[in-house]
Protein backbone atom coordinates (compact mmCIF):
# COMPACT_ATOMS: atom_id res chain seq x y z
CA UNK A 1 0.00 0.00 0.00
CA UNK A 2 1.40 3.66 -0.94
CA UNK A 3 2.34 5.86 2.35
CA UNK A 4 -0.05 8.13 1.14
CA UNK A 5 -2.57 5.99 2.61
CA UNK A 6 -1.73 5.65 5.72
CA UNK A 7 -2.88 7.93 8.16
CA UNK A 8 -0.06 10.19 10.54
CA UNK A 9 -1.08 8.96 13.54
CA UNK A 10 -0.83 5.30 12.59
CA UNK A 11 2.94 5.75 11.83
CA UNK A 12 4.93 4.96 14.96
CA UNK A 13 8.42 5.92 15.06
CA UNK A 14 10.90 3.31 15.16
CA UNK A 15 12.38 1.83 18.40
CA UNK A 16 15.90 2.83 19.43
CA UNK A 17 17.26 0.37 21.94
CA UNK A 18 20.00 2.06 23.87
CA UNK A 19 23.26 -0.74 23.23
CA UNK A 20 25.26 -1.92 26.06
CA UNK A 21 28.67 -0.94 27.20
CA UNK A 22 31.03 -1.75 23.85
CA UNK A 23 33.34 -4.89 23.82
CA UNK A 24 35.53 -4.68 21.18
CA UNK A 25 35.52 -6.84 18.44
CA UNK A 26 37.57 -10.02 19.37
CA UNK A 27 37.55 -9.66 23.13
CA UNK A 28 36.47 -12.26 25.12
CA UNK A 29 33.49 -11.26 27.14
CA UNK A 30 35.36 -11.76 30.68
CA UNK A 31 33.32 -11.09 33.91
CA UNK A 32 34.03 -10.88 37.72
CA UNK A 33 31.43 -13.01 39.89
CA UNK A 34 30.40 -10.27 41.22
CA UNK A 35 29.75 -8.84 37.56
CA UNK A 36 27.75 -11.94 36.53
CA UNK A 37 25.58 -11.56 39.41
CA UNK A 38 24.73 -8.10 38.11
CA UNK A 39 23.62 -9.02 34.54
CA UNK A 40 21.57 -12.13 36.27
CA UNK A 41 19.36 -9.74 38.35
CA UNK A 42 19.27 -7.22 35.72
CA UNK A 43 18.13 -9.53 33.42
CA UNK A 44 15.51 -10.77 36.03
CA UNK A 45 14.60 -7.02 36.72
CA UNK A 46 13.51 -6.76 32.88
CA UNK A 47 11.73 -9.55 32.59
CA UNK A 48 9.39 -8.73 36.46
CA UNK A 49 9.38 -5.20 34.30
CA UNK A 50 8.08 -6.38 30.95
CA UNK A 51 5.65 -8.40 32.75
CA UNK A 52 4.04 -5.37 34.79
CA UNK A 53 4.36 -2.66 31.97
CA UNK A 54 1.21 0.05 32.41
CA UNK A 55 0.38 1.96 29.68
CA UNK A 56 -2.46 4.19 28.50
CA UNK A 57 -3.02 2.31 25.43
CA UNK A 58 -2.42 -0.90 24.01
CA UNK A 59 0.27 1.21 21.59
CA UNK A 60 2.18 2.43 24.38
CA UNK A 61 1.91 -0.81 25.60
CA UNK A 62 3.20 -2.66 22.85
CA UNK A 63 5.98 -0.02 22.14
CA UNK A 64 7.45 -0.38 26.01
CA UNK A 65 7.14 -4.05 26.16
CA UNK A 66 9.17 -4.28 22.77
CA UNK A 67 11.87 -1.91 23.93
CA UNK A 68 12.13 -3.94 27.01
CA UNK A 69 12.38 -6.74 24.89
CA UNK A 70 15.37 -5.54 23.05
CA UNK A 71 16.98 -4.67 26.31
CA UNK A 72 16.99 -8.38 27.35
CA UNK A 73 18.36 -9.65 24.17
CA UNK A 74 21.16 -7.72 23.80
CA UNK A 75 21.48 -8.63 28.12
CA UNK A 76 21.00 -12.42 26.94
CA UNK A 77 23.49 -11.71 24.07
CA UNK A 78 26.35 -10.57 26.73
CA UNK A 79 25.03 -13.26 29.37
CA UNK A 80 25.27 -16.22 26.80
CA UNK A 81 29.14 -14.67 25.71
CA UNK A 82 29.79 -14.12 29.32
CA UNK A 83 33.35 -15.84 30.67
CA UNK A 84 33.80 -16.17 34.22
CA UNK A 85 36.70 -15.44 35.81
CA UNK A 86 37.75 -16.26 39.30
CA UNK A 87 40.99 -15.40 41.31
CA UNK A 88 42.27 -18.90 41.41
CA UNK A 89 42.35 -18.85 37.67
CA UNK A 90 44.87 -15.94 37.68
CA UNK A 91 48.52 -15.58 39.34
CA UNK A 92 48.50 -13.57 42.34
CA UNK A 93 51.57 -11.47 42.16
CA UNK A 94 50.62 -9.27 38.83
CA UNK A 95 48.21 -7.22 37.65
CA UNK A 96 45.27 -9.31 36.11
CA UNK A 97 41.53 -9.18 35.58
CA UNK A 98 39.25 -8.83 38.75
CA UNK A 99 42.28 -7.49 41.03
CA UNK A 100 42.30 -4.59 43.31
CA UNK A 101 45.42 -2.56 41.86
CA UNK A 102 46.23 0.70 43.52
CA UNK A 103 49.08 3.24 41.43
CA UNK A 104 51.06 6.12 41.62
CA UNK A 105 51.25 8.73 38.98
CA UNK A 106 55.29 9.58 39.42
CA UNK A 107 55.25 12.72 38.17
CA UNK A 108 52.86 13.89 40.24
CA UNK A 109 52.26 11.73 43.12
CA UNK A 110 49.01 10.89 42.82
CA UNK A 111 47.54 7.65 44.23
CA UNK A 112 44.40 5.73 42.17
CA UNK A 113 42.83 2.82 43.85
CA UNK A 114 40.67 0.80 41.08
CA UNK A 115 39.45 -2.75 40.43
CA UNK A 116 40.01 -4.37 36.83
CA UNK A 117 36.61 -5.87 35.39
CA UNK A 118 34.20 -6.91 32.88
CA UNK A 119 32.78 -3.80 30.44
CA UNK A 120 29.11 -4.30 32.20
CA UNK A 121 30.30 -4.04 35.44
CA UNK A 122 32.53 -1.06 34.73
CA UNK A 123 31.90 1.88 36.87
CA UNK A 124 34.07 4.90 37.70
CA UNK A 125 32.08 6.45 40.38
CA UNK A 126 32.29 2.63 42.24
CA UNK A 127 36.46 2.47 41.17
CA UNK A 128 36.18 -0.19 38.35
CA UNK A 129 37.58 0.30 35.11
CA UNK A 130 37.10 -1.73 32.20
CA UNK A 131 40.34 -4.65 31.31
CA UNK A 132 40.05 -2.96 27.85
CA UNK A 133 40.33 0.51 29.09
CA UNK A 134 43.84 2.10 28.56
CA UNK A 135 44.92 1.98 31.62
CA UNK A 136 43.66 -1.49 32.22
CA UNK A 137 45.59 -3.30 29.24
CA UNK A 138 49.49 -0.75 30.11
CA UNK A 139 49.44 -2.40 33.59
CA UNK A 140 48.16 -6.05 33.28
CA UNK A 141 51.02 -8.34 33.64
CA UNK A 142 52.94 -6.30 36.05
CA UNK A 143 53.95 -7.14 39.28
CA UNK A 144 54.48 -4.88 42.65
CA UNK A 145 56.99 -2.16 42.40
CA UNK A 146 57.24 -2.06 38.75
CA UNK A 147 57.09 1.05 36.13
CA UNK A 148 54.76 1.46 33.32
CA UNK A 149 55.07 4.00 30.69
CA UNK A 150 51.24 4.91 30.15
CA UNK A 151 50.68 6.84 26.57
CA UNK A 152 48.07 8.99 27.07
CA UNK A 153 47.79 10.22 23.28
CA UNK A 154 51.02 11.91 22.70
CA UNK A 155 51.35 12.24 26.26
CA UNK A 156 53.30 9.38 28.38
CA UNK A 157 52.68 8.96 32.05
CA UNK A 158 54.91 7.27 34.66
CA UNK A 159 53.18 4.91 36.89
CA UNK A 160 54.05 2.60 39.72
CA UNK A 161 52.17 -0.35 40.64
CA UNK A 162 51.55 -0.16 44.55
CA UNK A 163 49.42 -2.88 45.80
CA UNK A 164 47.31 -5.97 44.25
CA UNK A 165 44.66 -7.48 46.30
CA UNK A 166 42.12 -9.64 45.05
CA UNK A 167 38.62 -10.30 46.59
Amino acid sequence: MSRGFVKEEDQEEPLLVPPRAALPAGETNYVTANGLKELKEELEELEHERANVFAENETEKRREQSLIDGKIKLLSERLNSARLLTPEDLPKDEVRFGVHVEIEYLEKGLKQKFQIVGVDEADIKKQKIAFVAPISRAITGKKIGEQVDFKLGSEVRKLKILSIKYD
